[in-house]
């Protein structure tokens, strides 16, 4: 076909990569995992009024918890204005958050602990994505099904809120935070790219809607035009 045949949107080691990932996600959490509904951007998964208030973040994390399989009630949530930043980093990993993170995960034992810079709640498809990612690393590392110094934990974490039913908000919020990293707490920054490009989750999309047998799934209107064009291009590659 030359010219017009389907091309991978991503390299072939990205796509081994999330092709495998998403088997092992099967494995880890069941087939029947993939078949979740997807939570869309609309009043039937958020039917709450968003004024970005304390009450208002704590009402999105209880409804992500219920999408992704978390216990809200082992969750705590901190919310993080500008004004801690200059106290933070004298206080212990398990406390509190480092110095401009919109969103972080720390573990407290059975529990974890998830803070919340009140810049990035000002934006509700923003506190979204941000929640969706830390309650992944709760999937993923609070469950010790994987271990911190896993080189791509970050990138799996991202890819998990896909077949969790998150990839929506996660793929749309990917051009505008990226994640950083130490070892002792794991967050996401004001910068201009995820850990998945919009091409990876464009293609990861893809597959996730292939493991559902969706040929031209509806929620897919609610992604950016990046990222559904990458999917809608990689639905072609995956066709061929």
């Amino acid at each position: 076909m030359g010219l017009f045949s389907a091309k991978c949107p991503v390299s072939t080691e990205a796509q081994q990569w999330i092709d495998a990932s998403m088997t092992w996600f099967c494995g880890q959490f069941g087939t029947d995992a993939a078949r979740r509904r997807v939570v869309e951007p609309s009043p039937e998964f958020f039917p709450d009024p968003y004024a970005a208030t304390d009450a208002d973040v704590r009402r999105v994390l209880d409804r992500v918890c219920g999408f992704i399989g978390v216990d809200s009630a082992r969750v705590r949530l901190e919310l993080l204005s500008s004004d801690d930043e200059d106290v933070l980093r004298h206080l212990p990993s398990h406390a509190t958050s480092s110095s401009g993170a919109a969103a972080e995960y720390v573990r407290d034992g059975d529990n974890s602990i998830i803070t919340i810079s009140r810049r990035t709640a000002a934006d509700p498809m923003y506190v979204v994505a941000a929640i969706a990612h830390e309650l992944g690393h709760a999937r993923l590392l609070g469950e010790d099904r994987i271990d911190r110094s896993r080189k791509d934990q970050e990138q799996l974490t991202d890819l998990v809120t896909v077949f969790l039913g998150m990839g929506i908000f996660t793929a749309n919020a990917a051009f505008d935070f990226a994640a950083h990293q130490d070892d002792r707490r794991t967050g996401w920054s004001a910068q201009r790219l995820g850990y998945l490009s919009e091409q990876m989750f464009g293609y990861a999309l893809a597959v996730w809607a292939r493991l559902r047998d969706e040929e031209d799934p509806g929620w897919a209107r609610h992604l950016d035009t990046n990222p559904r064009a990458y999917m809608k291009q990689a639905t072609r590659w995956l066709a061929r």
